[in-house]
């Protein structure tokens, strides 16, 4: 038999870790390849881990909860065909692993009692924990060790300089009760409680904190304003109904209104790079890439933002494909956490729902989002040479919330203004 180690894949440049939230698979439960073992969730998106490998899953590193940083070995799967290798001696090379052995052996005495580490108040790795165990370093020990990694983490190279210097080994004959320092009470909110009896409580799920936490720290820090202009959409419209489906016969894809919406997005943000920046502290970052978020309803409630990438450089076709595809995914939970970093503008459809128009909060660190409102048939006065007649009209709201930080009047009303110019402008007799 040979052990399989199921590493945390990575996720993107931007995501060095993921925190576990479930484990699918139990010790002894077979695993097919391409199987979910366990799901993982990043700051913006949930996941799953499928094994490379069918066999049996014979060990977990990490328990519910914990941090994983990616590469990190979270699994061991026993497959059939060559040797058992040790999962210590796999991650720490030969040479390292005969020099501490070497230092234990200088000893006057080891240990023998195991150690339970559970009591201990850092984050411990599966490698640091094993090395811990086989030199007997306590926990209180440990809990001394200043750790060079992410913060304060003690790592590989933190217990092997200390098991290295240390003067003597432990003797431990009994357990020792190590007296924690007594900290202030902290003060907890206690869940609320029904005073009739009649209603119901629920705590809210990880994403939603997520999420209040985003808006709350948004509205904490830009100055929102917002800016309102209806649009006249008819044209749009009309082509739709005309080509939709010759388009999906053709491309395979739905034909929305959402990437002809954010077509002229892209187009307008090319006009106007100044709303294709971000703030940090007293500096503005003028992006090179235009990167269009897309707000997105989950099936539990809850929102996320998958990002389209060089969403100038798409035609039509292509961002109707890139729409789908991220939307889709979005809704099957099958997100990866690259998929929602690096947007540069946000644009949400609050149409969807049958709202007018509404007023975005800003997705941090942009400096604008964009507000798509319901289409609906109104009476409009429609100049024609002959003169001035109503008709009905298919409009629109669209809303543009800026961070009046580094975003004025003038250039937030001008991009809004631009967006409604390419919408009305669209082409009737436009190819597909």
């Amino acid at each position: 038999m040979a052990r399989f180690e199921l590493k945390l894949p990575k996720m993107g440049e931007s995501v060095a870790e993921a925190t576990i939230t479930n484990w699918l698979k139990e010790v002894g439960d077979r695993v097919e390849a391409d199987e979910a073992v366990l799901e993982i969730a990043t700051d913006k998106v949930d996941s799953e881990v499928p094994s490379e490998v069918s066999g049996i899953l014979v060990e977990q590193l990490f328990g519910k909860d914990d941090l994983v940083q990616v590469g990190q070995t979270i699994a061991i799967i026993e497959i059939e065909g060559g040797e058992l290798v040790s999962i210590v001696k796999e991650a720490v090379a030969p040479d390292v692993i005969a020099e501490v052995t070497k230092t234990v052996d200088d000893g006057k005495e080891s240990v023998a009692a195991p150690v339970d580490f559970s009591d201990s108040e850092k984050f411990l790795s599966p490698l640091v924990k094993n090395i811990a165990k086989e030199e007997g370093v306590s926990v209180a020990e440990l809990a001394a060790i200043s750790g060079t990694g992410k913060e304060g983490r003690v790592t590989k190279n933190d217990i092997l300089d200390y098991v290295k210097n240390r003067t003597s080994q432990p003797v431990v004959s009994a357990p020792v009760a190590v007296q924690k320092p007594i900290a202030a009470p902290v003060a907890q909110k206690a869940a609320p409680v029904s005073v009739s009896g009649g209603d119901e409580i629920i705590e809210m799920d990880r994403m939603r904190k997520l999420i209040a936490g985003y808006m709350i720290a948004s509205v904490q820090t830009s100055a929102h304003v917002q800016s309102f202009i209806e649009v006249d959409v008819t044209n749009i419209v009309k082509w739709r109904e005309k080509n939709k489906n010759a388009f999906e016969k053709r491309e395979g894809e739905k034909l929305t209104y959402t990437p002809i919406f954010m077509e002229a997005v892209a187009k307008a943000l090319k006009d106007y790079p100044g709303m294709n920046i971000s703030v940090d502290g007293d500096y503005i970052i003028k992006k090179k890439n235009i990167n269009l978020g897309m707000a997105a309803s989950l099936p539990n409630g809850n929102l996320i933002v998958p990002v389209i990438k060089n969403a100038d450089q798409l035609n039509l076709v292509g961002m109707a494909k890139a729409v789908n595809d991220l939307g889709g995914r979005a809704k099957a939970g099958k997100l990866k956490p690259d998929d929602t970093q690096g947007g540069t503008y946000t644009v949400t459809n609050v149409g969807t729902f049958g709202s007018v128009f509404g007023t975005p909060i800003l997705n941090q660190p942009q400096v604008g989002i964009l507000a798509l409102g319901a289409i609906r048939k109104m009476p409009a006065v429609i100049e024609t040479p002959e003169g001035d007649f109503i008709g009905i009209r298919q409009k629109m709201f669209l809303s543009h919330s800026y961070d009046h930080r580094v975003v004025d009047g003038a250039l937030g009303g001008s991009f809004v203004k631009r967006v409604a110019e390419y919408l009305e402008a669209f082409d009737v007799n436009r190819d597909v």
